[in-house]
This record gives structure tokens, C-alpha cells and sequence, in this order.
């Protein structure tokens, strides 16, 4: 019979801050409706500490839109994947909404002629 080995001797395992970024953008990716046309796709940063992950994520939305709405979602989305993928606690989610694509815009640019 093997002997057993306590949880203190079996070592740790760290994940890295940049995979904990790159689950964070998935996950931003997943609550944001679209990515606008010509639009870069969510990206994140984090701070991890111990099992604590603190994130920010940019991202650029389609205007107009209900903003207030979209960044609830990728907090929420964020924190849960976050949570059940590295599991590690996310007290904070940051959404920096870094540019809107407005449609009115880009319809009226596809509708001049050089």
C-alpha cells in the first residue's frame, strides 16, 4: 500500500499571470455581443497575488449600445471563468472601454465615393 503523502509535501502549482490574462480575454470575448468591424478584440491585464487575480480588460464596442449593460456582462463572465478555470478569487474586474465603433459612421463611409 502507497503511503500517504500530505498536502504540504506534494508541492504547488502556480499558473502564470499571462494565462490567467489570456483566460480573461476568452472570457470577455464570450460576453461581448459582437466585435465591431475593424475592431481589435477584448484584450486583459491581471495582478495576481497568492489565489487573488485582480483584471482589467479593454475592449471596443459597437455604438450605439447599452455600455452600461456590456461591461456588467464581461465582469461577470470574467470573475466566473476566472474562478472556475484557475480558481482563484477575482474581488475585481476593471472594463476599460477604449473606443466605440459608431454604425452611423461607418455607413456613411461606405456610402462616399473618392
Amino acid at each position: 500500500m502507497a503511503a500517504q503523502v500530505t498536502a504540504g509535501e506534494r508541492g504547488a502549482t502556480r499558473i502564470a499571470d499571462r494565462v490567467v490574462a489570456k483566460i480573461a480575454a476568452r472570457a470577455a470575448r464570450e460576453a461581448v455581443e459582437t466585435v465591431p468591424d475593424g475592431g481589435s478584440p477584448p484584450h486583459a491585464s491581471v495582478a495576481v497575488r497568492h489565489d487573488t487575480a485582480r483584471v482589467r480588460v479593454s475592449l471596443e464596442l459597437d455604438y450605439p449600445c447599452d455600455i452600461g449593460r456590456q461591461c456588467g456582462a464581461v465582469r461577470r463572465q470574467v470573475a466566473e471563468r476566472v474562478r472556475t478555470l484557475a480558481g482563484m478569487d477575482v474581488p475585481e474586474v476593471v472594463v476599460h472601454v477604449e473606443r466605440l465603433h459608431s454604425a452611423r459612421v461607418r455607413a456613411a463611409a461606405q456610402g462616399r465615393t473618392r
